[in-house]
């Protein structure tokens, strides 16, 4: 037998179907305001036809207490870590584009404190995708929150 053949390729492939060959745009974690339109023009992307962004912001407010400051402190390996969380977030779906961004320091009420957004071929895949990333990078990358309450109380949250 002088060679071997591929099989052949489906009708409906096409490369826009899958993952982009490096699809993590925009990672940081950052002491300056973060920029939805940041974040979102770094996942805008051709052959994506879902882009979902998630955004979270400082409420006044947490488990039935007023929250009057907060503030972020973030571990020395929690870049690196928001990047092995993209990666498996990229391994476990098809994602075009990828970025997260995360805020450190003080925040007031309203601030925004995490911006996180996903393309994909399709839109259910850009919600799972994007709704995962947030998910593993609450739990796994090490952010820590300080809260103050305004009845004298504190807490840490996620140390």
């Amino acid at each position: 037998m002088s060679g071997t053949h591929a099989p052949p390729v489906p009708a409906h492939f096409h490369p826009g179907e899958q993952g982009a060959a490096d699809p993590i745009r925009l990672l940081a974690i950052r002491d300056t305001p973060l920029s939805v339109d940041e974040v979102f023009a770094a996942v805008q992307d051709l052959a994506a036809g879902g882009m979902a962004l998630f955004v979270g912001t400082v409420r006044s407010h947490d488990g039935g207490a007023d929250v009057d400051a907060l503030g972020y402190s973030a571990h020395p390996t929690a870049e690196a870590e928001m990047r092995r969380v993209a990666e498996k977030t990229v391994a476990d779906f098809p994602v075009r584009a990828l970025a997260a961004v995360h805020r450190v320091g003080d925040l007031a009420i309203g601030d925004l404190a995490v911006i996180v957004a996903v393309s994909c071929p399709h839109r259910a895949e850009a919600f799972e995708a994007c709704r995962k990333l947030i998910d593993d990078l609450k739990h796994e990358v090490p952010i820590w929150k300080h809260q103050t309450f305004s009845d004298g109380g504190e807490e840490w949250v996620g140390a």
